[in-house]
């Protein structure tokens, strides 16, 4: 394994291509973070029950799904700004709208059309992810992947903080259309770098037919290095963050119920989870490009393991009137969660981009990003169920559990001494 040199480090920080990754990592976590924090808070506070809550996380399938229409966005370009960029351009427009409107709905009311809209909201933002990937992929070079990863993991989690920090203050000010209306237009920061950046991949053929924009990426990421790496891979990929999306796909109800406002939830996560969130991934993504990707996966996963026994901390100390102890409390759990999950997230995303052909960027990384939903979609509708069979605490101590096969897996496809370099060149 080379370690990079101070002049290569400064040289990749003063890079204009990390900073569009800001741009893209915000652009691409706010509606996810809007179907997991604000969404539900929002039914919450009308009436709905936790199961209910839970199972709005099947909403989440396009997210698990997007490989299936990748190549249609790989092989076909809209007729402006190019083959990446009109597609970004197409998605951020479309989602400012739904986003908008969906704050006019009344859950009991218009359920139904809830229901639709936020899994068309779920569908433009899974399109959004796939055509950000491939374009982050093409615009980075090798050598930036793993700060350029992490700074758009760190953007990702910065945009959770409009609809689980910002949104939820408001949320006790202005009524709900308002708070859909001032989340909508955060997307409008990467609509705009949309339209003034260039179009990267130049060099980079596009699929002549459909065919080839379906078989080929599965071919080539198959025949590589054989079938049963692929699957390891693919495994890894899907273990890796179980216990993460488990924990924290109910955690806006769970800092409810222990009896935090919104108003304080939405404070402590603003100033509690920024700074761990952004000086932690910054420091990640030069930490993996002085020790490489392996070694990250391994610490970063320790870390991000242990941010989950932060909530078991919190359950256990039960419901309560608010006082300064047990906002510290909430500060650390939010603040800890920020850290290691981010840091996880980079990781993980890194070891991704450099596992896939630049090539065939959209539709490998789709499969890959895919897979990664697939916990947080299925295994999340299930939450409020085993909450209510459970409890709070021991759920908490279950999703610890179910983050080691992961780390396991880390023996065959990442081991600590081993960093790779990546086979292909930007």
């Amino acid at each position: 394994m080379t370690t990079p040199s101070n002049a290569s480090l400064l040289a990749a920080l003063r890079s204009p291509r990390l900073a569009i990754c800001i741009f893209t990592g915000f652009s691409s976590g706010l509606p996810l973070y809007l179907i997991l924090q604000l969404l539900p808070a929002w039914l919450k506070t009308e009436g709905l029950s936790l199961k209910a809550i839970g199972a709005f996380a099947l909403i989440q399938f396009p997210y698990t799904w997007k490989f299936l229409w990748s190549p249609f966005i790989d092989r076909f370009a809209l007729p402006w700004l190019g083959r990446r960029r009109g597609w970004m351009a197409l998605c951020h427009v479309c989602l400012l709208a739904v986003i908008a409107w969906l704050g006019t709905l009344s859950p009991k009311n218009d359920l139904g059309l809830v229901v639709a809209l936020t899994v068309l909201m779920a569908f433009l933002s899974a399109s959004l992810d796939i055509v950000l990937d491939a374009f982050r992929r093409e615009l980075l070079s090798d050598a930036e992947l793993g700060l350029g990863s992490a700074i758009h993991v760190n953007a990702y989690k910065l945009a959770g903080l409009v609809p689980g920090s910002l949104a939820l203050i408001l949320a006790d000010h202005l009524a709900w259309s308002q708070v859909f209306v001032v989340t909508a237009l955060f997307m409008l920061p990467g609509l705009i770098m949309t339209l003034v950046v260039r179009e990267p991949g130049t060099a980079i053929r596009a699929p002549r037919t459909l065919r080839e924009a379906v078989v080929e990426p599965f071919r080539e990421f198959i025949t590589r290095n054989g079938w049963r790496e692929a699957v390891w891979v693919l495994a890894f990929i899907l273990c890796y963050k179980i216990g993460d999306y488990l924990c924290t796909a109910l955690a806006s109800p769970f800092y409810l119920e222990m009896g935090f406002s919104k108003t304080e939830i939405g404070l402590v996560a603003k100033n509690a989870g920024l700074w761990p969130n952004v000086i932690g991934g910054l420091l990640g993504g030069l930490w993996m490009m002085r020790t490489g990707i392996n070694r990250a996966l391994w610490l970063f996963g320790a870390i991000q393991m242990l941010s989950i026994l932060g909530f078991a901390w919190l359950a256990w100390l039960g419901p309560g009137e608010t006082d300064s102890t047990r906002l510290a409390v909430l500060a650390f759990v939010i603040g800890f969660e920020a850290l290691g999950v981010g840091l996880g997230t980079a990781a993980s995303v890194a070891f991704i981009a450099r596992s896939t052909h630049p090539a065939y960027a959209a539709t490998q990384l789709a499969l890959c990003t895919s897979l990664m939903a697939v916990p947080r979609t299925l295994l999340g509708a299930s939450v409020g169920w085993l909450v209510d069979w459970l409890g709070w605490f021991d759920f908490f101590l279950l999703c610890f559990a179910l983050a080691f096969p992961g780390m396991l897996l880390l023996l065959r496809v990442a081991p600590w001494g081993d960093d790779p370099k990546s086979e292909f060149s930007s």
